[in-house]
């Protein structure tokens, strides 16, 4: 049995840059970015969750991160904007 896993949305700011990434461990993850970010989140200071969703299968998570990943940037925004059109860091709310 896979266990489950999370796809999720950092940004610099309101409708910044936008990274998407996918982790079995949400809060492990956001703190390696905010602690020790590498490549392209450290490039562009991307340390605001924007967006997250938990998948009950880590593969299904997978394959929703690779198919985000293939989106326009205009239906990326739309996703963020469904949950937090306020593009506000959800870590703490999605954490708790």
């Amino acid at each position: 049995m896979n266990k489950g896993g999370w796809v999720y949305m950092l940004a610099d700011r309101y409708r910044g840059t936008i990274y998407t990434g996918v982790t079995a461990n949400l809060p492990a993850r956001i703190h390696t970015h905010r602690t020790n970010p590498q490549g392209f989140v450290a490039r562009y200071g991307l340390d605001r969750l924007v967006m997250a969703e938990w998948h009950d299968d880590i593969s299904d998570a997978i394959a929703r991160e690779k198919a985000i990943k293939k989106w326009k940037r205009s239906w990326k925004i739309r996703l963020i904007e469904e949950q937090n059109p306020d593009w506000l860091d959800r870590f703490e709310t999605i954490n708790a």
